[in-house]
């Protein structure tokens, strides 16, 4: 059995969203950030050296970082449809996405809600780059998914579980104003129950 070890307000949602997608068993280690600072705490660096959430033990396999980790767990269950076949039509779309994520969103949002705790009264350059980067990065998000249901065409994928997460905490941020799709497609991904109970640990 995979045991999760969880931090809230973390990457680790996507893992125990796709386990849930699964119906697979799984255990759940719940790690509470530092009051003051918001960091992880040092109970995670006894899982692992990263001392960050995800990390996932399965027997004598310890893994970090989310995409990696649904990827070894999708990759398990080769009739998966969370998964689309390497001569899938879609399959390229599915990787750009799967890694899309963190390389290309993850950054810009993260660093806009950060910045929004301090003072930018001042001379602050970083600003207009952080917002031409999400301006870019939703315009095409948005195009994608007014042409299509899912990141990976009609079908859903853990593309849509890595994608979906960061979108949403987006959303809380008040960065998808305007952004249409988007918004509908986060509607249709709120329903589905995994998502619910995957975020029921928050």
């Amino acid at each position: 059995m995979i045991t999760v070890h969880h931090l809230k307000q973390s990457r680790s949602t996507r893992v125990l969203w796709l386990l849930e997608e699964l119906n697979l068993p799984y255990q759940v280690i719940e790690h509470e950030r530092d009051a003051q600072t918001r960091l992880a705490p040092e109970s995670l660096k006894k899982i692992h050296p990263l001392g960050k959430a995800p990390v996932i033990v399965d027997g004598d396999v310890t893994l970090c970082e989310s995409a990696a980790i649904l990827e070894y767990i999708v990759s398990q269950q080769p009739s998966s449809p969370l998964k689309p076949a390497i001569d899938a039509a879609h399959f390229p779309q599915y990787l750009e996405w799967l890694h899309f994520a963190e390389g290309s969103l993850a950054m810009p949002v993260v660093i806009n809600a950060i910045m929004k705790m301090e003072d930018r009264s001042g001379n602050a350059p970083l600003d207009g780059y952080i917002a031409k980067e999400l301006a870019v990065d939703f315009a095409y998000i948005d195009n994608t998914l007014s042409q299509q249901s899912y990141f990976a065409g009609e079908d859903f994928t853990i593309a849509d579980i890595m994608m979906a997460l960061l979108l949403a905490r987006a959303g809380d941020y008040g960065l998808l104003e305007g952004r249409e799709n988007i918004q509908r497609y986060l509607a249709t991904i709120k329903q589905r129950p995994a998502y619910q109970k995957a975020s029921a640990y928050h």
